[in-house]
């Protein structure tokens, strides 16, 4: 992470050390050294350029997918889940650096200082080259992230059985369909790969077991995944409950309950986060919360994806510790952070009206800075600004957000930048003591020379092996109609319905 390789200390007008906890600090100087922060010193007299500037904790995307390629770009348009993943066979094969070192560049434009890449295998058999690439990639743009390894063979294209699905689509794409469910790794592989990408860990690099979601990986790797991580203390990363679909199979086929299931084998643990969790009832938040799992809420994914709202109100009536994710589709493709805090800070509010607002804008920050950072990090003494603790800094320039300001109240500047900042306020991100964002510029890799050598890389892609775009529409359409007519429950019935509302 070149910890030190940047400013030796930040000049700033307030400091947040826990932003809606603590009262900020007025004038000062921290000082950074070793990639932390090794000393906080009041200033009788501030630099005018710092005037304008305050710094925080800097965010963490607790779930992301790392794709340089927008979905949108390659064809993949918003809508239901289900329908959405037969659309991610448009993505052209890249190079997996220039892949993941655009995301992780725009990723640090958005303020965001530490994320969970659920990886996407683009080639099942060279999954170790694409590891490699996001490994010098999140050294090169200066990020923490933490690697999940994906593990699945179950339930490929449809939950349950394929012969309803293959009643809606011509006899042709059978022998395709089949072949896009089996499994392209065994559950041995799998755990070798781990331990080879484990060699590529540095300061900025760590690796996480990835089973994609207990409707997509089966119970003995499951239980396999749990003996590991007590084993090794390696974190767990998975989908959970996306959506409604996903919530009926894992009742019709886990009558006692899946969480319930997972908890008996060892899943349920401080060292997992759930990502997504919208379909949770109040004994799924009991039970998560009492493990110490964490969850990534993923307020504009689930909106562009039609998921729902996750279930804030059963979140906080047990007390359950959630952080934000992007995964890779902020609502206005953005990679912005800060949105997003925004975004669920108002779905929050509004779900607490009425409950003597038990979340506050400390609980807030706190989600995002400190419980989405250690689902990355583990307990680093990150997310907050103290001696000591890593030098993860975002300094923000307040002067836009201040322009129609008649009075300057001290205790209502934190409610200002959350009801106005956005990544084109970010005058600095430090990372580890490196400076990645200046000005709202990524500084330490040149992103429009990436980004133009990825769209290169994927156009040439599609010239040599274009998507089969009439098969690709073929399934998609094939998918919307297998869950129209119900196909995800026992015997092939849906039960698209059931009690488990959005809370």
């Amino acid at each position: 992470m070149n910890a030190g390789d940047g400013p030796v200390h930040v000049d700033v007008a307030q400091v947040f050390a826990r932003p809606g906890v603590d009262a900020p600090l007025g004038p000062s100087r921290l000082h950074l050294d070793a990639g932390r922060i090794v000393r906080i010193e009041a200033l009788a007299d501030l630099p005018t350029a710092a005037r304008h500037h305050v710094a925080l904790p800097a965010p963490a995307d607790a779930h992301d997918h790392g794709r340089g390629l927008r979905t949108l770009a390659f064809g993949a348009r918003d809508q239901s889940l289900e329908t959405w993943l037969p659309e991610l066979a448009f993505e052209p094969r890249v190079d997996p650096y220039l892949r993941a070192a655009v995301a992780f560049a725009r990723m640090a434009e958005g303020g965001i200082a530490a994320a969970n890449h659920c990886h996407n295998t683009q080639d099942s058999q060279a999954l170790l080259k694409e590891a490699e690439g996001v490994a010098r990639a999140a050294r090169d743009v200066g990020l923490r992230i933490g690697f999940a390894v994906p593990f699945a063979g179950r339930n490929g294209v449809v939950y349950g059985p394929l012969e309803p699905l293959l009643a809606h689509l011509p006899a042709a794409d059978h022998a395709r369909v089949h072949a896009m469910r089996q499994p392209t790794r065994t559950l041995q592989q799998n755990f070798a790969l781990v331990e080879e990408i484990a060699q590529l860990e540095h300061e900025g690099f760590r690796v996480q077991y990835g089973p994609v979601g207990p409707q997509w990986v089966d119970d003995e790797a499951m239980a396999a995944i749990a003996l590991a991580s007590a084993d090794t203390g390696r974190r767990v990363h998975m989908h959970l409950f996306e959506t409604q679909r996903q919530r009926a199979w894992a009742d019709a086929h886990y009558p006692r309950g899946l969480l319930r299931h997972l908890d008996g084998i060892g899943l349920l643990s401080p060292r997992l986060t759930v990502a997504h969790a919208v379909w949770l009832d109040d004994d799924d938040c009991g039970l998560l919360a009492e493990r110490g799992v964490t969850v990534s809420a993923n307020v504009s994914s689930n909106l562009r994806l039609r998921t729902g709202l996750p279930p804030w109100r059963r979140y906080l009536d047990a007390g359950l510790r959630f952080g934000l994710g992007l995964d890779g589709m902020s609502l206005d493709d953005d990679e912005d952070m800060l949105r997003e805090m925004r975004l669920a800070w108002h779905q929050l509010q509004t779900a607490d009206a009425g409950s003597d607002e038990r979340f506050a804008l400390g609980d807030l920050f706190r989600a995002v800075c400190v419980h989405g950072r250690q689902s990355i990090t583990g307990a680093d003494g990150g997310g907050e600004l103290a001696t000591g603790a890593p030098a993860d800094i975002l300094v923000l320039d307040t002067r836009r957000l201040s322009r129609d300001v008649l009075a300057e109240a001290p205790d209502h500047r934190l409610e200002r930048l959350i009801a106005r900042m956005t990544k084109r306020d970010i005058h600095r991100l430090i990372v580890g003591g490196r400076s990645v964002v200046h000005d709202a510029r990524c500084q330490s890799v040149d992103l429009p020379a990436l980004e133009a050598a990825l769209t290169a890389d994927a156009e040439a892609a599609w010239q040599r092996q274009p998507p089969d775009a009439p098969a690709i529409e073929r399934l998609r359409v094939a998918v919307r109609a297998h869950y129209r007519c119900g196909g995800c429950g026992p015997g092939g019935q849906s039960g698209e319905g059931g009690s488990h509302g959005r809370g």
